[in-house]
């Protein structure tokens, strides 16, 4: 059997340390406007990303560079100028969309690896040949897509590499290739800048063309979802993809998603791959652990099932995501102390989530650290901030960092279930 690739998104570099320390072999990120996700690209300067590429080959894993844009011909000299700079930083791969972009990429960085973005829309053998030919190496492969496909694909070009989207949002469009951003607010999702207009709530009406009469199709008082995607989460079925013995990568959509969402994911999935391995898959604890993450409601996409066979990908009710659970603080980097992400309090049980597991009980003036049944647990018995001032409570927001009663693994969270 392949060795199958973690692969989890790296908005900002403190998302980057999350997803390695959660388990990730691998994740993928971008600078500037040329990435699909302008904000999350903004969040990285050339300085940073550098730093970030050197942390993450330190610790043995590796890096893609997201340039899967659409650029205009005024941007192209640009263009070069930034890939030029990205490549002398050796990145592990270039995650390109556009065949003008593939061939720039073999002539400025002939050394760097290059994946094709979802964005290209590959479903079969055929179109995977072209690019294969063009010296793609991998192909992230359409969201449309199903397993048998992909097993055709690889029967016919053995070699090449095939990365799946196994979780995150879902976009209305075709493979994400989307013009109602466009049309609405003339932001351009396919240059990075989508305002998820697809998530909003609309009145339809019908029209008669005979007696110009317009009528208004009452749905709800606010409108009705009727592009609101369902997120993807096909944990369920790591077992049938690593099965198929034909996908090199998972993929985990989310550069501008929360540090919770980048570590609970890769955790899971990680949970997942590794079980599998020892022969202990549990799909029902996955999906339990995945909705705890704000989401939209799940869905399974079309890789093991053909969109027809169900009707409930859409969300109409609403674009708000809720998860089972909240979070209320992360640890800091040191391990020895934390900052609220929602209002902390002593003498309330919070449960722990935990990069990883060989941490000991402590029970001292601070607070107590213990495992039940449940997990690992942390009670605070005082709130008390690194130079020695004590709160009631501490609120989102608050940067003073509150002491731990001992030492946790960095970006370890602090929970509790929503009642």
């Amino acid at each position: 059997m392949r060795t199958i690739e973690l692969l989890s998104p790296a908005g900002n570099f403190e998302k980057l340390k999350i997803a390695l320390a959660y388990g990730a072999d691998a994740v993928y990120a971008g600078v500037s406007h040329f990435s699909l996700r302008i904000r999350s690209g903004k969040e990285f300067t050339y300085e940073s990303f550098e730093e970030a590429i050197v942390y993450t080959h330190a610790r043995g894993k590796k890096i893609y560079v997201t340039i899967n844009g659409f650029p205009f011909n005024a941007q192209i000299e640009l263009l070069k100028k930034h890939i030029e700079k990205v490549a002398a930083m050796n990145p592990d791969a270039f995650i390109v969309a556009a065949p003008g972009v593939i061939k720039l990429v073999k002539e400025i960085a002939p050394h760097i690896p290059i994946h094709l973005s979802t964005q290209a829309n590959v479903l079969s053998y055929l179109d995977a040949e072209i690019y294969w030919d063009l010296g793609v190496k991998r192909i992230i492969a359409a969201r449309e897509v199903s397993l048998k496909d992909l097993k055709q694909i690889k029967k016919h070009l053995p070699e090449l590499e095939l990365e799946v989207f196994v979780h995150g949002s879902m976009c209305f469009a075709y493979s994400g290739r989307c013009l109602i951003s466009s049309l609405q607010s003339g932001r351009v999702s396919n240059r990075g800048s989508c305002a998820n207009d697809c998530r909003f709530p609309y009145t339809m009406y019908a029209h008669n063309e005979a007696s110009g009469t317009l009528f208004k199709i009452e749905e709800s008082e606010e409108g009705t979802h009727i592009m609101n995607a369902k997120d993807l989460n096909l944990s369920a079925y790591v077992d049938d993809i690593l099965d198929s013995d034909v996908i090199d990568s998972l993929k985990i959509e989310g550069r501008t998603k929360s540090t919770y969402y980048v570590g609970l994911t890769t955790k899971t999935y990680r949970m997942a791959i590794d079980d599998y391995m020892q022969g202990q898959f549990d799909a029902k604890k996955y999906e339990k652990e995945l909705s705890s993450t704000k989401n939209r409601g799940f869905n399974d996409g079309y890789l093991v099932k053909r969109p027809y066979e169900k009707n409930d990908s859409q969300n109409l009710e609403h674009s708000i995501s809720e998860g089972t659970h909240q979070v209320y603080a992360m640890v800091n980097e040191d391990g020895m102390h934390c900052l609220a992400k929602d209002k902390l309090e002593p003498n309330v049980v919070y449960e722990l989530v935990l990069p990883k597991s060989n941490i000991e009980e402590i029970d001292n003036e601070f607070g107590k650290i213990y495992k039940d049944e449940s997990g690992w647990c942390i009670v605070f018995k005082k709130l008390q901030s690194q130079n020695g001032k004590l709160f009631e409570a501490i609120h989102s927001g608050n940067t003073h960092a509150i002491v731990l009663p001992g030492v946790l693994p960095a970006f370890t969270f602090l929970r509790k279930e929503n009642i």
